[in-house]
């Protein structure tokens, strides 16, 4: 039989066994993965295609000078300078060294290529200054910056022009390049002086130097000047000042001749019984008394002492190089009989203030002026001035009114002319300096030979208009006055004062104005000229020289020298309108460290009154006056309300004015005269209250 492991010829072999149920573990479908990866790519490449054939190109050019920087936000795809972008909004964003950083939007429309231009602004630079000398003040473009020495000031990239100013230094204008980007930058600067040194010596030595009346050393010695026109004083005691006014130019040294001082005058300090005598010494008016005379040493004097009313005294004094000594001068008075009738009969009457009974009665009295007053309860009382006569009896009525009719009959403060100008009345015979003197001493720092002093007394009562004429009011009597303009600075305007007046034309400008009121007129016209005045006649007028000096100069009892007091130079707050340091470029010279901020004439009223409630006295523009110029006499007696001549070729000028400076011009006492309008010189009104 046969072997069943060798049927069909072979051998048979066993086969595994496998249970029922058993599964065989199939191994990882790599074949899927692939089909995602492969789905995932085309997904990835038809994405990209989608974007690239939607995207738009973009090229952003940045202006700058170093490398910049771009962001865009959102899908960008860079290429160069340019970007690929789906059109939409985006914000781009640029930055640079040394630039502010810029950040803008940007609209990606369907155009194929767009582009974007961007500027980025420099970043400030960082500029130190420094000055000599330092402390400077410094300014940019006209603001101020602080200053000297400033450190690392940021400035914007650019040209700036640069102010540097110190005291006692000419300024310095420069032009300043900044290269911004925070690079530093240092500017040196060195300022030039404004003054010069001056050499001063004196014999002898020890002498105070006095440059404007401030203290500055003692010679001999080398100072700083400022530079322009300055006064020049040496004090030494036993000595007279010695003066000189300089011209300096800045930086050019000056070496000056040794001055020789002379030996002080001695000094009299003179009284007289009475009081307020006049006195004259060598034949020229000293003043009243008490007053010190300065006498020049080891020489033999004149002295003349006077009072209306006493006899004169003549005698001659001496004294050594700065002697002192005193003296007392009793004047014997000379009598006159003054008959009072008074009315009522119960009236009282006092002589110089003291009560010499009631009722009409005839005394004797010492011939010279007294004041005489009467007084009676209920009724005003009545001030008058009587000067006795010897040998000849006066009669003086006096008839008491009540308040009503003193009211009634009582002449205004105030008025107004018919252009609207304001006038204010004035009675220097009713007040402390009814008599006072004009001029000044000659031993006055300043003092013109034209200030001689003389007495002068003040009756009648008058008006003074409070402002200068203006270019407005004038206008109604020319039309076409025209007061000009300097250095493009306008002298026209309404309210500034009328210049380029000559005296006739404002002698007639008053004449006018009293036709067009109906007042007697003043100046008397030939053929269109003022020839001559009606010194009764209560029209329009210039105010007479004396008018005008009390106007400016009384106070009190007293007499200022200039508008602010007695000391020079003025204080900050002094009240006038003189060449300043704004007026340098048009007048040339200036009162240093004065400032008023007017260049030229200024409105009328700009500035405060004085102490009679009037206006520009000491400055603005200088003004005409009535009087014919002339040098008074120091010999003469008192002048009673003076006028001057009928007529004459040159009339005077008082006060100073915008274009005034110096020590001289700026005193009230200052005279000038002239025919002729000038650009500096205006007028006021006046009129006789009856």
């Amino acid at each position: 039989m046969a072997n069943p492991d060798q049927i069909n010829g072979g051998l048979i072999e066993p086969s595994a066994f496998e249970p029922l149920g058993s599964a065989q573990q199939k191994p990882p479908r790599q074949a899927n993965t692939r089909r995602w990866l492969l789905l995932a790519c085309a997904l990835l490449f038809a994405l990209v295609m989608l974007f690239l054939l939607s995207a738009r190109s973009l090229q952003v050019v940045v202006t700058a000078e170093s490398p910049a920087q771009i962001e865009l936000s959102g899908l960008a795809l860079p290429f160069g300078d340019r970007y690929l972008l789906r059109p939409g909004n985006y914000t781009v964003r640029a930055s640079a060294e040394g630039y502010h950083p810029l950040e803008t939007e940007v609209t990606v429309d369907e155009r194929d290529s767009q582009t974007l231009q961007l500027t980025l602004q420099l970043l400030p630079g960082l500029v130190s200054i420094t000055t000599a000398p330092p402390g400077a003040s410094v300014q940019i473009d006209g603001e101020a910056a602080g200053q000297t020495p400033l450190q690392e000031l940021p400035l914007e990239a650019g040209k700036h022009t640069l102010v540097i100013e110190a005291e006692r230094y000419l300024p310095l204008t420069s032009e300043l390049e900044v290269t911004g980007r925070n690079i530093p930058q240092q500017i040196e600067l060195e300022l030039a002086p404004a003054w010069a040194e001056v050499t001063i010596d004196s014999l002898p030595p020890g002498a105070a130097i006095l440059v404007e009346g401030e203290a500055v050393g003692t010679t001999p010695a080398v100072v700083e000047i400022l530079g322009g026109e300055r006064q020049l004083i040496l004090q030494l005691a036993g000595y007279a000042d010695w003066q000189q006014s300089l011209k300096v130019e800045p930086g050019q040294a000056l070496q000056l001749e040794t001055a020789a001082l002379q030996p002080a005058a001695g000094v009299l300090e003179l009284a007289s019984v009475p009081p307020g005598a006049n006195v004259t010494l060598d034949g020229e008016f000293q003043g009243q008394t008490p007053l010190s005379l300065q006498l020049n040493p080891d020489k033999a004097h004149r002295l003349a002492v006077f009072k209306p009313g006493y006899r004169r005294y003549t005698g001659t004094v001496q004294l050594p190089a700065a002697g002192q000594d005193s003296q007392t001068i009793k004047l014997t008075a000379q009598l006159g009989d003054v008959r009072f009738n008074i009315s009522p009969a119960g009236a009282e009457l006092k002589i110089d203030g003291k009560s010499r009974g009631k009722g009409s009665q005839t005394l004797s009295l010492p011939a010279f002026e007294h004041s005489v007053e009467v007084s009676l309860a209920g009724y005003n009382t009545v001030r008058r001035r009587v000067t006795p006569r010897p040998g000849l009896q006066q009669l003086v009525e006096v008839k008491l009114l009540t308040a009503g009719e003193v009211r009634q009959a009582s002449i205004k403060p105030e008025i107004t002319s018919s252009l609207g100008q304001t006038l204010l009345l004035f009675s220097p015979a009713d007040s402390q300096l009814s008599d006072f003197t004009m001029g000044a001493s000659r031993r006055e720092p300043g003092r013109r030979a034209n200030e001689v002093m003389h007495p002068v007394s003040l009756r009648r009562g008058f008006y003074l208009q409070t402002t200068e004429v203006t270019n407005a009011q004038f206008r109604q009597f020319t039309a076409g006055h025209n007061s000009g303009q300097i250095e493009g600075n306008s002298l026209n305007r309404d309210h500034q004062p009328a210049v380029q007046v000559s005296w006739q034309q404002a002698a007639a400008f008053c004449n006018w104005l009293s036709k067009r009121e109906g007042l007697p007129l003043f100046y008397r016209e030939t053929n269109g000229i003022v020839s001559g005045y009606n010194p009764a006649a209560t029209g329009y007028r210039l105010p007479s020289e004396a008018e005008w000096a009390w106007g400016a100069r009384a106070n009190g009892a007293s007499l200022l020298k200039f508008p602010w007091g007695d000391a020079f130079p003025p204080p900050a707050n002094s009240l006038e309108n003189y060449a300043d340091n704004s007026s340098a470029y048009v007048t040339g010279r200036v009162l240093g460290g004065y400032m008023d901020g007017q260049v030229v004439s200024a409105p009328v009223a700009s500035f405060k009154a004085n102490q009679n409630r009037l206006f520009d006295m000491g400055g603005n523009v200088a003004e005409w006056v009535h009087d014919v110029y002339s040098i008074p006499s120091a010999n003469g007696a008192t002048e009673v309300d003076p006028l001057g001549g009928q007529s004459g070729d040159n009339y005077v000028i008082r006060g100073a004015s915008w274009s005034h400076s110096k020590i001289a011009e700026l005193r009230l006492s200052y005279r000038d005269y002239g025919q002729a309008g000038r650009d500096d010189v205006g007028f006021r009104l006046a009129r006789y209250a009856d």
